[in-house]
């Protein structure tokens, strides 16, 4: 039996949601792949660390965060390492990096992916600033220092977006890319409609932990923007960034606005797009009318698709119907997976 070390960089819900994920699939694992999952190292920014070349007790752990909101200062393996002291120092295999986004820099989860990558290590983010903001030079890192570097997760939670292309559609080309990747945008469009103002539209999200304190990001479409970058960048080679993704968010979209465009017999989605423009990718988000017997008209809550257009096998479309986070948790699940099964 062989042992994968793994370092988890965050361990916020997403985080949690995967640790309990291993923990319930550790018999499996070691029955179909022959290997043990050994968690080396676990960091937080606020909740302390765990450290322990045995690996760490993920049950415990789960519970001293679920039961007091950090983990155990007389736990043995407790430590005040950093995050970046983790990727540099402790012996790992596989670095996880579930730091939160810094939707305008990418950092400092960037800097953590390419210090792993320069140590041999292969690499795991559901962060999508990283995708978005340094993809092609992270991607040329991991090919140079022969590492796997997967993805999954940055866009639409545990969905096989890129493994569907990479795997399934091979030798296929992206011509063209849509979606609805936003759900806080979606919820207020909705609310809109109903004709409910737009503050208490916002008051209640937040009160149901839907909507961000500040929902900037999400409203003045950075969020979008940054899928959307992602999505160019890894399917279309794009290389770009999320400041050349020509952006619109849904603050100026009006009750009437709504009203306006369900006379048409539409309503209003904020749409995220990517093509070929005279001979580079171009990506657009901005609120568009959309026909109610369009696919995209019937995304709703928190849920998400993305059409991708191909030249071999015409347009293909998955929807991901109202996500948990144990769908996160299953996206960088089948990231381990792939990785071992390339081991």
């Amino acid at each position: 039996m062989k042992n994968l070390k793994v370092a988890i960089l965050g361990f916020g819900n997403a985080g949690q949601a995967f640790a309990k994920l291993l923990i319930d699939k550790k018999e499996e694992i070691m029955q179909g792949m022959n290997y043990g999952i050994e968690v080396v190292a676990i960091t937080t920014r606020s909740r302390g660390s765990l450290v322990s070349e045995n690996g760490v007790d993920l049950e415990k752990a789960c519970k001293d965060i679920t039961e007091s909101a950090k983990f155990d200062e007389n736990d043995k393996s407790y430590s005040n390492i950093t995050s970046m002291e983790v990727v540099e120092k402790v012996n790992y295999d596989v670095l996880i990096e579930l730091t939160p986004l810094v939707i305008f820099s990418g950092q400092p989860a960037i800097d953590h992916i390419k210090k792993a990558l320069k140590r041999g290590k292969h690499v795991i983010t559901a962060n999508k600033g990283p995708i978005a903001w340094a993809f092609e030079e992270l991607k040329e890192l991991a090919k140079k220092q022969n590492c796997l570097f997967y993805y999954e997760t940055t866009v639409m939670d545990g969905t096989p977006i890129f493994n569907l292309v990479n795997d399934t559609l091979r030798f296929c080309k992206v011509t063209e890319i849509n979606g609805i990747l936003n759900s806080t945008t979606n919820f207020v469009l909705e609310e809109l409609a109903k004709e409910r103002p737009f503050d208490e539209v916002i008051s209640e999200g937040k009160k149901r932990g839907f909507i961000e304190a500040d929902p900037a990001m999400d409203l003045e479409g950075w969020d979008a923007a940054a899928k959307t970058a992602a999505l160019l960048n890894v399917l279309m080679s794009a290389d770009i960034t999320p400041n050349d993704i020509d952006r619109t968010g849904i603050s100026g979209i009006s009750v009437e606005d709504i009203k306006k465009a369900d006379e048409r017999g539409n309503v209003i989605k904020l749409l995220c797009h990517g093509s070929m423009k005279d001979g580079k990718v171009a990506g657009i988000v901005k609120p568009t009318e959309v026909g109610k017997s369009n696919l995209l008209a019937s995304i709703t809550g928190t849920s998400s698709v993305v059409s991708i257009t191909t030249d071999l096998m015409g347009t293909i479309s998955i929807v991901e119907h109202d996500p948990e986070i144990e769908q996160t948790a299953y996206g960088i699940f089948s990231d381990l997976l792939r990785i071992l099964s390339k081991l």
